[in-house]
Protein backbone atom coordinates (compact mmCIF):
# COMPACT_ATOMS: atom_id res chain seq x y z
CA UNK A 1 0.00 0.00 0.00
CA UNK A 2 1.26 3.48 -0.84
CA UNK A 3 1.71 6.06 1.85
CA UNK A 4 1.31 9.76 1.28
CA UNK A 5 5.12 9.99 1.45
CA UNK A 6 5.27 7.47 -1.41
CA UNK A 7 2.93 9.71 -3.40
CA UNK A 8 5.11 12.73 -2.65
CA UNK A 9 8.28 10.89 -3.73
CA UNK A 10 6.64 9.65 -6.94
CA UNK A 11 5.50 13.16 -7.84
CA UNK A 12 8.93 14.58 -7.01
CA UNK A 13 10.57 12.01 -9.28
CA UNK A 14 8.14 12.78 -12.10
CA UNK A 15 8.54 16.55 -11.90
CA UNK A 16 12.24 16.82 -11.13
CA UNK A 17 13.79 13.77 -12.79
CA UNK A 18 11.50 12.78 -15.64
CA UNK A 19 10.21 16.19 -16.67
CA UNK A 20 13.44 18.00 -15.62
CA UNK A 21 11.20 20.75 -14.36
CA UNK A 22 10.44 22.51 -11.09
CA UNK A 23 7.48 23.03 -8.80
CA UNK A 24 5.07 25.89 -9.33
CA UNK A 25 5.15 28.69 -6.80
CA UNK A 26 2.88 28.17 -3.79
CA UNK A 27 0.42 30.78 -5.07
CA UNK A 28 0.32 29.19 -8.53
CA UNK A 29 -0.22 25.80 -6.87
CA UNK A 30 -3.04 27.22 -4.80
CA UNK A 31 -4.66 28.64 -7.95
CA UNK A 32 -4.34 25.23 -9.66
CA UNK A 33 -5.76 23.50 -6.57
CA UNK A 34 -8.70 25.90 -6.53
CA UNK A 35 -9.31 25.22 -10.22
CA UNK A 36 -9.28 21.45 -9.64
CA UNK A 37 -11.65 21.74 -6.65
CA UNK A 38 -13.99 23.70 -8.92
CA UNK A 39 -13.85 20.88 -11.48
CA UNK A 40 -14.68 18.37 -8.72
CA UNK A 41 -17.60 20.55 -7.64
CA UNK A 42 -18.88 20.54 -11.21
CA UNK A 43 -18.68 16.73 -11.39
CA UNK A 44 -20.43 16.35 -8.02
CA UNK A 45 -23.14 18.74 -9.19
CA UNK A 46 -23.59 16.73 -12.39
CA UNK A 47 -23.72 13.40 -10.57
CA UNK A 48 -25.67 14.32 -7.44
CA UNK A 49 -27.12 17.75 -8.07
CA UNK A 50 -29.71 19.20 -10.34
CA UNK A 51 -27.43 20.26 -13.18
CA UNK A 52 -27.09 17.62 -15.92
CA UNK A 53 -24.03 17.53 -18.15
CA UNK A 54 -24.11 19.19 -21.54
CA UNK A 55 -23.85 16.97 -24.59
CA UNK A 56 -20.24 15.88 -25.13
CA UNK A 57 -19.10 16.92 -21.65
CA UNK A 58 -16.72 14.42 -20.09
CA UNK A 59 -15.20 13.95 -16.68
CA UNK A 60 -15.50 11.81 -13.62
CA UNK A 61 -15.31 12.34 -9.89
CA UNK A 62 -12.41 9.93 -9.25
CA UNK A 63 -10.27 11.65 -11.88
CA UNK A 64 -10.90 15.07 -10.36
CA UNK A 65 -10.04 13.80 -6.87
CA UNK A 66 -6.82 12.36 -8.34
CA UNK A 67 -5.98 15.74 -9.86
CA UNK A 68 -6.52 17.38 -6.47
CA UNK A 69 -4.25 14.84 -4.77
CA UNK A 70 -1.51 15.46 -7.36
CA UNK A 71 -1.64 19.25 -6.99
CA UNK A 72 -1.87 19.05 -3.18
CA UNK A 73 1.14 16.71 -2.96
CA UNK A 74 3.06 18.97 -5.37
CA UNK A 75 2.27 21.97 -3.18
CA UNK A 76 3.35 20.07 -0.07
CA UNK A 77 6.62 19.10 -1.77
CA UNK A 78 7.31 22.65 -2.85
CA UNK A 79 7.00 24.03 0.68
CA UNK A 80 8.46 21.07 2.61
CA UNK A 81 5.32 19.62 4.18
CA UNK A 82 5.34 15.90 5.01
CA UNK A 83 1.79 14.76 4.22
CA UNK A 84 1.97 11.62 6.36
CA UNK A 85 2.89 13.71 9.41
CA UNK A 86 0.32 16.39 8.57
CA UNK A 87 -2.39 13.76 8.22
CA UNK A 88 -1.45 12.03 11.48
CA UNK A 89 -1.58 15.36 13.30
CA UNK A 90 -4.95 16.35 11.87
CA UNK A 91 -6.46 12.93 12.65
CA UNK A 92 -5.27 13.20 16.25
CA UNK A 93 -6.82 16.67 16.44
CA UNK A 94 -10.18 15.47 15.09
CA UNK A 95 -10.20 12.34 17.23
CA UNK A 96 -9.57 14.36 20.38
CA UNK A 97 -11.72 17.38 19.57
CA UNK A 98 -14.67 15.44 18.18
CA UNK A 99 -14.48 12.32 20.37
CA UNK A 100 -17.93 13.00 21.84
CA UNK A 101 -19.39 15.11 19.07
CA UNK A 102 -21.18 12.34 17.22
CA UNK A 103 -22.38 9.23 18.97
CA UNK A 104 -23.78 6.18 17.21
CA UNK A 105 -27.52 5.50 17.31
CA UNK A 106 -28.31 8.81 18.93
CA UNK A 107 -30.76 11.03 17.03
CA UNK A 108 -29.41 14.36 15.94
CA UNK A 109 -30.77 17.39 17.70
CA UNK A 110 -32.64 19.88 15.58
CA UNK A 111 -31.44 23.45 15.63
Amino acid sequence: MRTLNDVQREIDQLICEEWHSHYWSPLASLARLTEEVGELAREINHSYGEKPKKAGEEGEIASEIGDILFILASLANSIGVDLDTAFEQVMAKYQQRDANRWTPNEPKQER
